[in-house]
């Protein structure tokens, strides 16, 4: 039993003695440590790809939140607003927000006006 102990300290690390010594370097380890360069053009591409995402996302959000107004303002209203979140949230603020403000208008109008004509 005390050989199966010995060779468990030889191979356990907190009983070593040389931890912490290596054969590199500490610029070494950096590069093993992380070993992709990061590139920061490819991010650039991701958040422009995102950028058209999110306009595409919202012209669509702002049409039927537009339609809304004229057709189904409650079924309509409601899609759009929830893609205009979408879209706010990839990275088109502004049509995001002009689609949500115009669909919870329809759906006020739809819900509380146009039934009283």
């Amino acid at each position: 039993m005390a050989d199966q102990d010995r060779t468990n300290e030889e191979y356990d690390l907190r009983y070593s003695e040389r931890i912490g010594e290596a054969d590199y370097s500490e610029e070494a380890s950096a590069e093993i440590a992380a070993p992709g360069v990061y590139n920061r053009s490819l991010d650039r591409d991701d958040e422009t790809e995102t950028a058209a995402e999110g306009r595409g996302v919202g012209y669509a959000a702002l049409a039927l939140s537009i339609l809304s107004l004229f057709v189904l303002p409650v079924l309509f209203g409601a899609t759009g607003i929830v893609l205009g979140f979408i879209a706010r949230r990839r990275g088109s603020e502004s049509l995001g927000g002009w689609a949500i403000a115009i669909g919870a208008i329809s759906i006020i109008v739809g819900m509380f006006i146009l039934p009283f004509f």
